[in-house]
C-alpha cells in the first residue's frame, strides 16, 4: 500500500501565490501533505493563503529548497511531469502507470512529483534529475492545464493507490543525492577517458541516465558501478588518447 507520508509534491520555480494555495487545497484533498517549493513566489501573499482554504497547514508546513537537485536529495523515486515530448523526453507514463510503478516496491520508498513553471514547465537538465517522466494525456486543440489542475488529478490517481493493497518483495532504492554523485563520477571518468564529447558531455549522460533510471539502482549496486568506475579511472591513468586517434 502506498504510504501518504513517502510522498511528497515539488513545485519548481512556482509564479503565482494563488496557484501555491490552490495547489495546498488539491493536495489535502487527496490526504497528502508534504510539499516542497524550488525557489518559489512569495507563499506568505495574501492568495496563498486565500486559496489554499482549509489547507493552509500545508502551505505552512511547506519545505523551501534553492534548486531541485537539493530538493531531491534524499528521494529514491522522483517523477517529472512534463507535456512535451523529445530526444530528451522518451518513455513519458500516464498517472495511473505512475501509481503502478510506485506500489511495485510496496510503496515503501519516499517519491515526489515535479511540477514545472506555469508558463514554461520543467527545463531539460530538470527533467534529466527524475528518474521517470509523466503526463496527463489532454485534447490535442487545448492540451494546457493549470498547476494546481494538474497536481490534483495526479493526487487522485495516487489517492486511488493508497486505498488499494500490493505484494511483493521491497527494495530501497538509492536516494537521488546518491545517484547524482554517481552521474557526477560517471561523467568525470568518461570524459578522461574519450567517450564523452567534452563540448557536449551532457548529450550522452542523459541517454545513460535513463538507462540507469530504468534499472532502478540500490544502494549496493550504485557502489558496484561507481567501483567499476573508480577501476576504469585507475586503469585509464595512461590514457593516450581515444580510440583512432593517433
Amino acid at each position: 500500500m502506498l504510504d501518504s507520508n513517502n510522498i511528497a509534491i515539488v513545485l519548481v520555480e512556482p509564479q503565482s501565490p494563488g496557484n501555491v494555495g490552490m495547489v495546498c487545497r488539491a493536495m489535502k484533498n487527496m490526504g497528502l501533505t508534504r510539499l516542497r517549493l524550488v525557489n518559489p513566489c512569495d507563499i506568505t501573499h495574501l492568495d496563498a493563503i486565500k486559496f489554499a482554504v482549509s489547507a493552509r497547514d500545508v502551505l505552512e508546513q511547506a519545505a523551501i529548497y534553492p534548486t531541485l537537485a537539493d530538493a531531491l536529495a534524499d528521494i529514491p523515486l522522483s517523477v517529472a511531469t512534463t507535456r512535451r515530448h523529445g530526444k530528451y523526453r522518451q518513455e513519458i507514463c500516464t498517472p495511473s502507470e505512475i501509481v503502478t510503478r510506485l506500489k511495485s516496491d510496496g510503496g515503501r520508498n519516499r517519491a515526489a512529483l515535479v511540477f514545472g513553471r506555469e508558463d514554461s514547465g520543467l527545463t531539460t537538465d530538470e527533467v534529466a534529475l527524475c528518474r521517470w517522466q509523466a503526463t496527463i494525456p489532454t485534447s490535442d486543440e487545448y492540451g494546457s492545464l493549470n498547476l494546481a489542475q494538474a497536481v490534483l488529478i495526479f493526487s487522485y490517481e495516487l489517492f486511488g493507490g493508497l486505498l488499494e493493497s500490493s505484494v511483493g518483495e521491497v527494495r530501497t532504492l538509492a536516494t537521488g543525492e546518491t545517484l547524482e554523485a554517481m552521474y557526477g563520477q560517471m561523467e568525470r571518468v568518461l570524459l578522461k577517458i574519450g567517450f564523452l564529447n567534452p563540448e557536449n558531455p551532457a548529450h550522452l549522460m542523459r541517454t545513460l541516465r535513463r538507462i540507469y533510471a530504468r534499472a532502478e539502482l540500490d544502494e549496493r549496486e550504485v557502489s558496484i558501478v561507481r567501483g567499476m568506475m573508480s577501476q576504469i579511472d585507475w586503469a585509464a591513468s595512461d590514457f593516450k588518447g581515444k580510440k583512432g586517434e593517433s
